[in-house]
């Protein structure tokens, strides 16, 4: 194996497990933020827990985080929850900081 094809490797390597990670640190930070959300929905206990697996569900409907963040607004907007988009949206950055610090921990 040539020199080339060790850096190759090393990268391709490196670059599936920073994709892991970024997987990982957004399903949790998914969670958490569901975990959010239920509390100012007024949820606990089970209830939250569940809530909170609906918003990781949710980020499979398309890329990005505005399947989430849509979820979240349209559960907020029809409970009378009163955050605005900033504020969520913010929250969200705010855990995924949180979770990738969760998952550099173990």
């Amino acid at each position: 194996m040539s020199s080339f094809d060790k850096r190759e490797e090393g990268f391709e390597k490196k670059f599936a497990h920073d994709e892991e990670l970024r997987f990982k640190a957004n399903a949790r930070r998914n969670k958490l933020l569901g975990l959010w959300a239920a509390e100012k929905l007024g949820k606990s206990g089970d209830e939250a827990d569940v809530y909170a697996k609906s918003v990781v569900m949710a980020d499979f409907e398309e890329a990005g985080d505005d399947d989430v963040f849509r979820k979240v607004r349209k559960d907020f907007d029809a409970a009378g929850v009163q955050q605005s988009d900033h504020q969520i949206r913010r929250t969200m950055d705010e855990l995924l900081g949180t979770a990738i610090d969760q998952i550099k921990t173990g």
